[in-house]
């Protein structure tokens, strides 16, 4: 491996896109020198504006490029399992954006090819993990500084949903987040699931469940409930209370800054994702690069992919049968250890 990572970027939408500008811009030691994506137009109007890096139209390909040391994936979910497993052919570190795969059918496939190398590869998009009030808000749980947790209040908030978001894609895509979330901050798997759903409200689009409340059980004994609000119309909102025995903590109210001023007070929401977590998005891969240069690859591993598909199965299951659904996970293998650790520091 050359002293600058060459990295094929899968997925040219707007994650993908995201992923090469932070790689050129504010990642160092890295450069892409591939790029996939079916639509031919885009992947090569994207590369037209990185020197030297190749466009594909086959993800194949991409991963085979002459120069590429790592692969970072960041095409829709069902398209992972096939990159994924390409990428473990040749040995290959990975940075796999959310879900590992949109199902745990194949999220243990992948965890099967990653096993017969020996050693981890792959590294899941979970970036809340590298966010610093949630970073803040493990330490203080680690330390026990509010006593054993007892429930999690999460709220997830985006002023709308994209015309193709279904009713199912409010667990799959969004909860999903606070799934991990959830696990990593209370070191604790999720056992059952059940749902919620209020009448929809009236500014969403027909035929979407939108809100929904998801309740999720711990191994530990802990309640976390979700509020997913897709269409709330005022923007971009991700929160989180832990309740503990002797106190309790809270993340997410997102202001730095409160303005007074002609007899009101008030401040700025964030409207999209990017904004709130651009900076976890940034730590997030500086560290991938770095610890891929160390010849390690580190923070959410294929077992937390896994095990948020799980959970995300069960709660579609309960979301349409009205019934509280057990979490089915198989025994945890060796290769992966408890993913309650914090994730490595970011450079």
């Amino acid at each position: 491996m050359t002293s600058t990572l060459g990295i094929a970027v899968i997925g040219t939408g707007r994650m993908g896109a995201d992923h090469v500008r932070r790689i050129g811009r504010t990642v160092g030691g890295a450069r892409v020198v591939a790029v996939a994506d079916p639509d031919g137009d885009r992947v090569k109007e994207v590369a037209a504006g990185l020197e030297g890096a190749s466009a594909h139209t086959d993800p194949a390909a991409a991963i085979a490029a002459p120069g590429v040391d790592a692969v970072l994936i960041a095409s829709p979910g069902p398209a992972h399992e096939e990159a994924l497993l390409q990428a473990l052919a040749r040995d290959l570190p990975v940075l796999c954006e959310k879900p590992l795969t949109p199902d745990p059918a194949g999220a243990l496939r992948v965890m099967e090819a990653e096993q017969r190398l020996g050693r981890r590869r792959i590294q899941v998009g979970f970036m809340r993990r590298y966010d610093a009030e949630y970073e803040r808000l493990k330490e203080l749980l680690d330390a026990g500084g509010i006593g054993r947790p007892l429930f999690l209040h999460c709220r997830h908030r985006n002023a709308s949903s994209p015309s193709f978001f279904t009713s199912d894609m409010l667990i799959s895509d969004s909860v999903v987040h606070e799934v991990d979330a959830a696990r990593w901050l209370l070191g604790q798997e999720v056992t059952a699931v059940s749902v919620l759903s209020p009448r929809p409200s009236s500014a969403v689009p027909e035929g979407l469940q939108d809100p929904q409340l998801v309740l999720l059980e711990t191994a530990g004994g802990a309640v976390v409930d979700v509020e997913i609000f897709v269409n709330c119309g005022f923007g971009y909102q991700v929160q989180c209370e832990a309740v503990g025995e002797r106190g309790s903590a809270r993340i997410g109210d997102g202001h730095a800054m409160v303005v007074q001023s002609a007899g009101r007070w008030g401040g700025e929401i964030p409207q999209d994702f990017t904004v709130r977590f651009a900076d976890a998005y940034d730590r997030q891969l500086r560290g991938w690069v770095a610890s891929v240069a160390r010849g390690r690859v580190e923070g959410p591993d294929a077992w937390d992919g896994y095990a948020a598909a799980a959970v995300s199965e069960a709660g579609l299951t309960a979301r349409r049968t009205g019934h509280r659904t057990l979490v089915d996970l198989v025994e945890r293998p060796p290769l992966y250890r408890l993913s309650s650790s914090r994730p490595p520091a970011s450079p």
